[in-house]
């Protein structure tokens, strides 16, 4: 079995924990995630099966978007309701205070991510070593925030609709909008309602992926592999070059927008995903996916 299942993880299990449980549901030894979910997060976790792991390390660079509840007033040391209370303050903010603020957020930024994240300082996780006591200051990393749009506000909670870069902490941008705007503030829930093309509209749970192996249907939940790669070009092959793919060979085609490429036999298939070479001016596959 191959390709991808776009499963809606619910709050309380880790990434790895809905990867243990397909790998039990599937009888299938060969799963992996695609974009880590914190426990206290919902939604769409991208469930890479079979040869659709091979593919995993292109949709986690794709884009993300979340909703998430925001609550202002009230600072915690790992920025979500999971921490303890560091500081507190009265909220006075309106819709119009939170509106003006949101534009300075977007585009191309540089976030500190949480002392209570899994980036690894000197090979331990850094929330590790912030339980053992150290103080640390992690270092400033460049993310893209596209949209920021008020879903709702009724103080001293925001829900905010966010597409974002991969990278990205929700939980920062929560901490440091708070800063922002002066009283402080806390990531009190958060759904991921995209990664990359998979939408939480189009998702599972693991109790639907658990009545579709009992009934033998589980194909109809799985995306093929090359949906996660939407956001590359296709190039379609004839026959003869197919042929040279297929034996990992090099071959002449158009040039296309980006260095990579999805790429399609004569019938249609997908087989490869091929880089492009500007000194020899030819496409190299990079994965093939159809054994000869």
């Amino acid at each position: 079995m191959d390709g991808i299942l776009n499963i809606h993880k619910s709050v309380g299990m880790t990434s790895h924990d809905v990867v243990g449980r397909v790998r039990k549901l599937l009888k299938q030894r060969r799963v992996g995630h695609a974009g880590t979910l914190d426990p206290a997060a919902s939604g769409v976790l991208p469930i890479c099966v079979g040869q659709g792991t091979r593919v995993a390390e292109y949709l986690s660079e794709s884009g993300k978007a979340y909703r998430a509840d925001i609550t202002f007033g009230i600072v915690t040391n790992t920025y979500d309701a999971e921490g303890d209370i560091v500081r507190q303050a009265p909220v006075t903010l309106s819709r119009e205070d939170i509106e003006a603020v949101l534009p300075s957020f977007l585009g191309l930024q540089m976030q500190i991510p949480p002392r209570y994240s899994a980036i690894k300082i000197q090979g331990q996780p850094a929330y590790k070593r912030t339980r053992a006591g150290e103080e640390l200051v992690l270092e400033p990393r460049p993310i893209h925030l596209y949209a920021l749009t008020i879903l709702d506000w009724q103080s001293p909670r925001l829900t905010l609709a966010i597409e974002c870069s991969k990278g990205t902490y929700i939980r920062s941008l929560a901490y440091d909008l708070g800063e922002r705007l002066g009283c402080g503030a806390y990531l009190s829930a958060l759904v991921r309602t995209r990664s990359g093309p998979f939408e939480l509209a189009q998702s599972s749970t693991l109790e639907q992926l658990a009545e579709a192996t009992e009934q033998d249907t589980v194909t109809t939940l799985l995306f093929p592999s090359d949906y996660a790669l939407q956001q590359y070009p296709a190039i379609h092959l004839d026959e003869a070059t197919t042929a040279r793919v297929l034996h990992g060979n090099a071959f002449y085609g158009e040039t296309l927008p980006g260095t990579l490429a999805r790429v399609y036999d004569d019938k249609g298939r997908f087989i490869a995903i091929a880089t492009w070479n500007e000194q020899e001016l030819v496409w190299q596959p990079e994965k093939v996916f159809v054994q000869l």
